[in-house]
């Protein structure tokens, strides 16, 4: 790992943020003179040159691109990706590739990444650094849009990296052995993966946001009675006063929180909350913490600004003495994101905050500075948590990304894009129009980090029309069964910094036929994972890369290969 500074980075970015940045500095075989740097009226460049077969992948979340190469990305913050222009509610300027390195650039800003584009050798005396040669293969005129706009094999490719707003950033050059080994490293950097409980691997309902105390305590009882395993209660923003902005007040619906807290106890079931940090004038907390926010307003609350001290004890410490000491052990972290198609969601990228950070910093900060406020207030308690929007140097927070799109096969390759840059991912269910499309959907969730079933505008458990409880029940009890292989895939992620997740590209780098693969993915040590997508039939085709394999639930003995695979089950097979 190697750091390089260019020109005067600024004050607010992701590294200051992080309380366990760490990196010792050993020399690359990255060829760093190469590199050119220059301000112009917009910010900062970068540019260096890219081997031709050069594979890219990256930059935090990605639901609708795998694999950059050729591409333009602009990490901007938004909820609502529409195209592969680099757009999420997690972006992270981190890249890796198939050659043995990858960088992080250490900015809050919307880079923009132009992932091989050509240079005039001509102009400023480049010629040496980018060559570029003809491409005979452009001359052929297109006769259909699909050739018109396929990415094109071009020579002389370089990486351009655009930095809006600064004069200046550092970047760290990382390399590895492969992708896993780079990640591993870069996970490392703000101190390896997160430390979880037990429980918070196991299944997470999130209820009707309209339920009662009562009916909480029925349907908890309901699972038990049934034998479905339930780890977690999630109550979303019914259990307030106010939400949209947020009271952080029990509503009437919970007249006796301790109470109700008691006899989730009694069930062994931990109760996970939905909250936004947009604070209402009906909190407690609004008047103490106003003076420490930003000065815009988001449906009529306040933004804090959570790199303040001031800010961070004022939520932090009501959080801890209402909630957490009351016996909440998990957090919905929503709205942390913004939205390019709903404009009053958030704050806009001009708001100014006491810190001197702008709106654009502060989106790209704020998930992040988010989980580490309520962090603090849990303690010594464990969580695994859920969060909307975060950024860089996230690995060692024990919070799970979702969203509210629902395309599953985005959500499928969310699990793959988000193994790149230390986040985690949960392809949630919700509802579905068929008995088949749940069961895939629920198929693919148990594979994941976080099993999660988000019924929140679900009067009623989401299989009961459907009537396959049956079929719920066997899957939620594989679940179970795949916690102690989870378990310790976390212990290794803390440790080492290896995702508990990976897309096969990060363990087969040299293998060309998983560099655009986003629909398989490693299981923790051993199990490969081939999901179907809902609405696509009951076959798929199966690569399995080099090694020796066994189907997970016959211990029938595969070989490597493509395979066309026919079943109404999820294909996982077992690496020996």
């Amino acid at each position: 790992m190697y750091k390089l500074t260019f020109g005067t980075p600024e004050t607010h970015v992701p590294s200051r943020y992080c309380p366990h940045f760490s990196y010792t500095e050993t020399p690359v075989s990255f060829p760093t003179e190469q590199i050119r740097f220059r301000v112009n009226s917009r910010g900062c460049v970068l540019s260096f040159p890219l081997e031709a077969d050069t594979q890219i992948y990256g930059f935090g979340l990605q639901l609708k691109q795998f694999n950059h190469k050729g591409r333009k990305l602009k990490l901007s913050v938004n909820a609502d990706p529409a195209l592969p222009t680099g757009d999420s509610h997690a972006p992270v300027p981190f890249f890796v590739t198939n050659k043995g390195w990858g960088i992080y650039v250490d900015t809050a800003r919307y880079a923009e990444f132009y992932c091989g584009n050509q240079m005039n050798p001509s102009y400023g005396g480049s010629s040496a650094v980018h060559p570029v040669q003809a491409d005979a293969e452009t001359n052929t005129p297109a006769d259909n849009t699909d050739d018109l706009y396929a990415l094109r094999e071009l020579s002389g490719q370089v990486m351009t990296i655009q930095i809006p707003g600064c004069e200046g950033v550092d970047i760290y050059i990382i390399e590895g052995k492969n992708i896993t080994d780079i990640v591993a490293r870069y996970n490392m950097l703000s101190g390896g993966g997160c430390d979880v409980p037990d429980w918070g691997l196991g299944v997470l309902y999130r209820c009707y946001t309209k339920y009662t105390a009562d009916r909480v305590i029925a349907m908890a009882d309901e699972f038990r009675e049934k034998d479905i395993p339930l780890h977690i209660i999630g109550l979303e923003p019914g259990w307030q006063t106010h939400t949209y902005s947020c009271s952080y007040v029990w509503s009437d619906l919970y007249p006796d929180p301790a109470g109700f807290l008691a006899e989730m106890k009694k069930r062994d079931v931990h109760v996970n909350l939905w909250q936004h940090a947009f604070t209402h004038p009906t909190s407690p907390i609004h008047d103490d913490i106003a003076p420490y926010s930003g000065d815009t307003l988001v449906w009529g609350g306040v933004v804090p600004d959570f790199t303040l001290p001031e800010a961070r004890a004022i939520f932090r410490d009501y959080q801890k003495n209402v909630l957490v000491d009351a016996g909440i052990d998990g957090f919905k972290l929503d709205e942390c994101d913004s939205s390019d198609n709903t404009g009053s969601w958030s704050f806009p990228l001009s708001t100014r905050f006491p810190s001197g950070m702008d709106g654009e910093q502060y989106h790209s900060l704020f998930g992040t500075l988010y989980a580490q406020v309520l962090m603090e207030a849990l303690g010594d308690t464990k969580t695994l948590s859920e969060i909307r929007n975060m950024g860089a140097l996230a690995a060692s927070y024990p919070f799970v990304l979702y969203s509210d799109l629902y395309d599953h096969k985005d959500f499928i390759r969310g699990v793959t894009t988000s193994s790149f840059s230390g986040l985690l991912w949960s392809p949630e269910v919700r509802d579905a129009r068929t008995k088949e499309e749940l069961i895939r959907r629920l198929q693919v969730v148990v594979f994941s980090v976080q099993c999660l079933i988000n019924a929140w505008y679900c009067p009623d458990v989401p299989w009961r029309e459907l009537d396959c409880e049956a079929e719920v029940k066997e899957l939620l009890k594989l679940r179970e069964a795949l916690m102690p292989r989870l378990i310790e895939a976390f212990r290794l992620y803390r440790e080492t910094g290896i995702p508990p997740v990976r897309a096969l590209v990060m363990d087969w780098t040299q293998d060309p036929e998983v560099w655009n693969m986003d629909d398989e993915y490693m299981f923790c040590a051993d199990l490969l994972v081939a999901p179907i997508a809902a609405d696509t039939g009951n076959t798929r085709k199966v690569y399995l890369p080099a090694g020796e394999w066994e189907d997970y639930f016959t211990g029938e003995a595969i070989a490597a290969g493509w395979h066309e695979v026919t079943t109404d089950g999820i294909p996982v097979y077992r690496k020996r």
